[in-house]
């Protein structure tokens, strides 16, 4: 049995990593960090040019007919890059439709996802505890959607709105229809900011799905950020191994240090055999669907508490300079600490894993 990528997928992850080197090298990420707006249309662009707006539509409604473990690999690398943009948000709303739509909204909707013409982003949480649909309280009345929703990731940018019912529902609003508010939500992650929606008897859509399939869109989003985190982690470990070469103290790089170098090693140690955890949970998700949520979960929590873990020991490494604005590892360390909050904590996630499994 073979346990490696195929060269389609690696030949996948050469070509994002060559446009993030290319389009988002860390002075290029600094301007649009610092402008806090997490909008850039050349990036944005040319992930839509590549098809990673449509890797998982189906090729009949104009998208690559991908994988999760596709999407999932596409997201390790732009984490890598921290690259900004409205990639977080509309995955999962792709998701949304792909899972839980009837053939009328996919026909409506799918291709101008896949294409780009519209961006999509996901509206859940109604508190920083409230990411499980059975939590939800967003009332659906007929055709209209009343409630509040928090931290709906780059919802300024998004033109389609996948908003968490009562019950465990979705619904699909567009952004600009009557009785939608956007207030900025702050946030600490200035390459995706975060935004509060108010639904005042917005115009919508239902999905007709259940809340099983509602639960699934969720798992896959745990899986996507889970592989973003690792991307950013393999970034700190790489940048700041780079710094311990060149930093000197006392008249030596401080990588010639044995605690420095026990440091590093930890990271890597740390960081590396947890590629496979979500490589394993991306695959689950398509093939092995009875272990699916407990792995979507379990790798989510898993990673994303080691990656917050290599952040801070990164931050340490890079001495007085990492704790400054003007450090780098601080915009790797915000998106690390963004992907572990977002759609539920480690401590959340680890319950529901013991539920699932019985405890």
């Amino acid at each position: 049995m073979n346990f490696a990528l195929t060269e389609e997928q690696e030949m996948l992850q050469e070509t994002v990593r060559g446009f993030v080197a290319n389009e988002c090298p860390p002075p290029k990420l600094r301007e649009i960090f610092d402008a806090g707006t997490g909008n850039e249309p050349a990036l944005w662009n040319g992930i839509v040019e590549m098809g990673l707006t449509g890797l998982v539509i189906p090729e009949e409604h104009e998208g690559a007919g991908m994988e999760m473990l596709e999407l999932a690999l596409v997201s390790e690398i732009l984490g890598g890059g921290a690259v900004p943009g409205p990639f977080a948000g509309h995955s999962p709303a792709c998701l949304a439709l792909v899972l839980g739509g009837s053939d009328e909204q996919k026909r409506a909707w799918l291709p101008k996802l896949a294409s780009g013409e519209c961006v999509g982003s996901i509206a859940l949480a109604e508190s920083a505890s409230s990411w499980a649909p059975a939590s939800w309280n967003t009332a659906l009345d007929g055709k209209k959607l009343t409630g509040t929703k928090q931290y709906v990731p780059t919802a300024d940018l998004a033109d389609l709105l996948v908003v968490g019912t009562a019950g465990g529902g979705l619904a699909l609003v567009e952004r600009d229809a009557a009785g939608v508010t956007l207030e900025p939500g702050g946030g600490i992650d200035q390459t995706r900011p975060i935004f509060r929606l108010e639904l005042g008897g917005a115009p919508c859509e239902a999905l007709p799905c259940d809340a099983a399939v509602t639960q699934r869109v969720l798992d896959g989003g745990l899986v996507l950020l889970a592989a973003d985190s690792f991307g950013a982690a393999s970034e700190l470990v790489r940048i700041s191994t780079e710094y311990a070469k060149t930093r000197e103290q006392f008249g030596f790089p401080i990588g010639q240090f044995q605690a420095v170098k026990h440091q590093l090693a930890r990271l890597a140690t740390d960081i590396e055999p947890t590629r496979a955890l979500f490589w394993y949970a991306a695959y689950a998700y398509d093939h092995i669907q009875d272990e699916a949520a407990r792995y979507a979960a379990l790798t989510k929590a898993h990673i994303t508490d080691r990656a917050m873990q290599t952040a801070r020991m990164a931050v340490e490494l890079w001495g007085g300079l990492g704790f400054t604005w003007e450090c780098d590892v601080q915009m790797w360390f915000k998106r690390a600490m963004f992907n572990r909050a977002f759609l539920g904590t480690p401590e959340s996630l680890r319950e529901r894993c013991a539920a699932l499994a019985g405890w």
